[in-house]
């Protein structure tokens, strides 16, 4: 599947595991006034319909992961803080919220590689992929309260999904930054590692999820979402279902194949 053409970002496809990097260092890799929005949505988009992929890095370029809004423009009211409070609000929904419906409704695993400073919408980004990794270049910050604004882009909801709502309540009050190792401790990062390691850990573990029957991995991400928010009974029901399809694929065949054989499977994504 022919990859999409992005502005502010580049995409590379490495057999079933995807590389989008965020090309903007010159302002951080800003969300807003950049084409990264855009970028990001594509990217997402084409992972989806790709049934080649079953893993997207998300990851920056230079000295930041991504320092969230650009603050000049909200200074200069420029772009989409531009306009009456009804136009910022059709603003907001038509531009950041598309990254955190995008990565929320991601049908692959998605993997956040934080080479560097993440910041208010930057850190929500992370916090919206599945996985994230860290160096000791990370820095986090649900930042909005410093600059008399609220997480717009719905960082409140993805938040406290991580760390509870007490450290999320903490964390978005007062606007502090947190390093590699208390994100780590926190359980904002899986893992952290070297910065000179980084991209090559990320890879490795998109290699692994990769290499899982592919239908089944997507269904599996599916689930864990729809566990969120429906009750047992409900969700219970819809598990039988799908189980009930993955019972019929040539991948679970494989993969029983593969069980009794003790040598790994290729999967056919069928």
């Amino acid at each position: 599947m022919t990859l999409p053409t992005l502005r502010d970002a580049s995409l590379i496809q490495k057999g079933r595991y995807a590389i989008l990097q965020f090309e903007r260092d010159d302002v951080m890799n800003a969300l807003t006034g950049t084409a990264l929005i855009d970028d990001i949505c594509d990217a997402i988009n084409w992972a989806n319909a790709n049934t080649e992929i079953s893993c997207l890095i998300l990851t920056g370029a230079g000295r930041a992961f991504s320092a969230g809004g650009n603050v000049k423009e909200m200074r200069d009211k420029q772009g989409m803080f531009a306009g009456s409070a009804s136009e910022i609000s059709d603003a907001y929904r038509r531009g950041i919220q598309r990254i955190s419906k995008a990565v929320f409704n991601a049908e692959v695993v998605t993997i956040a590689a934080v080479n560097g400073a993440a910041i208010g919408a930057g850190f929500d980004l992370c916090c919206m992929c599945d996985l994230r990794i860290g160096s000791e270049n990370t820095l986090f910050g649900e930042t909005f309260i410093n600059l008399g604004l609220i997480p717009g882009d719905g960082g409140g909801w993805f938040l406290q999904r991580l760390v509870g709502y007490q450290r999320a309540a903490e964390l978005t009050f007062t606007g502090r930054l947190v390093k590699a190792d208390e994100a780590l401790s926190l359980g904002l990062l899986l893992e952290k590692v070297s910065s000179d390691l980084l991209l090559a850990r990320a890879e490795a573990m998109a290699t692994d999820i990769a290499s899982k029957p592919p239908i089944t991995l997507r269904h599996t991400k599916r689930l864990l979402k729809q566990a969120q928010r429906q009750e047992l009974n409900d969700f219970l029901d819809v598990c039988a279902d799908v189980q009930a399809q993955c019972h019929g694929t040539d991948d679970h065949a494989l993969a029983i194949d593969a069980f009794f054989s003790k040598t790994p499977a290729t999967y056919t994504g069928r």
